[in-house]
């Protein structure tokens, strides 16, 4: 498959990806290789390893980062209460040493977490590490094996190779930045926010019965309000969130009803200052240059 095929198939499941996305996304295939995507909220980071997954009828594995993510929530833990209730039962039989041992520290008691998951499938899935930035730094070694090797050393069993590839796309939304052994590991892409032509395309995929005006105006509307000075620019979800409102609300043109726009406008400012900036004055004119 060319990375042209690509782009249609994707595009065939509602997902709209640029030339530039499409040929990380067919490089990042074809090499066997993870991709890191960043870019900023709402772009549609996520949204591709889920398109990925059912364009290529496998599993969607995600792992989501935070602050405090460690091994035992992303790779393995053993199932302590399992373990416990087995060494009692041995030492009722009388059964003690080496061979307990070796039965509790077996896969049967082994709790898999995402990237473990990831490693013992049959068939290679879709693993979507998600917002690695917001993870501490720490955490970030643990994933350089599983990158680098596509395997997992676990102390008590040795080292789990993987039974197949997993396909692995890791986003970021730049919040810090990423470590050089991260970033050496994974190709790499920037999904920016879509031109007026790329954002009606995804529009009437996601939207197929938007009037034809209508989502013209939509997508025109919201490409002039990230031109304005606003603390949380929104993204292409919120472009779509917004059609699904103003539909919602029988509006058929933005400039016909001023109150009923600035009442959608929740689904595209997402704070008090930007709401407070973007006036009903300012909507409305910001909606006649749309229009």
């Amino acid at each position: 498959m060319t990375w042209k095929h690509l782009q249609t198939a994707l595009a065939d499941d509602g997902y709209v990806a640029s030339d530039d996305l499409s040929v990380a996304i067919h490089l990042a295939l074809t090499l066997g290789r993870p991709l890191l995507l960043e870019g900023a909220a709402g772009v549609g980071k996520t949204q591709l390893a889920s398109s990925l997954a059912a364009q290529r009828e496998t599993k969607l594995i995600r792992l989501q980062c935070y602050e405090g993510l460690d091994a035992a929530q992303a790779i393995y833990e053993w199932n302590y209460q399992r373990q416990l209730l087995t060494i009692r039962a041995a030492a009722e039989d009388g059964e003690t040493g080496k061979a307990v041992e070796t039965r509790i520290f077996s896969r049967d008691f082994l709790l898999e977490r995402p990237l473990l998951a990831a490693i013992t499938q049959d068939t290679p899935p879709v693993l979507l590490i998600d917002e690695i930035d917001r993870a501490d730094e720490e955490f970030e070694a643990y994933l350089l094996e599983l990158l680098s090797e596509f395997q997992v050393t676990i102390p008590e069993l040795g080292t789990i190779t993987a039974r197949s590839r997993p396909i692995v796309i890791l986003t970021s939304n730049g919040t810090r930045d990423l470590s050089d052994a991260l970033r050496r590991r994974c190709l790499y892409a920037y999904v920016d926010y879509p031109d007026r032509h790329t954002e009606l395309a995804i529009l009437k995929a996601r939207s197929p019965h938007i009037e034809d005006r209508l989502g013209a105006q939509i997508v025109g509307f919201v490409q002039k309000l990230r031109e304005e000075e606003l603390e949380k620019v929104p993204g292409v979800a919120e472009t779509l969130d917004f059609a699904a409102a103003l539909m919602g609300l029988g509006i058929a043109d933005l400039t016909d009803d001023p109150t009923a726009l600035q009442y959608a406008l929740g689904t595209l400012l997402k704070t008090q200052s930007d709401r407070a900036q973007i006036t009903v004055e300012v909507a409305g004119r910001i909606a006649g240059r749309a229009a």
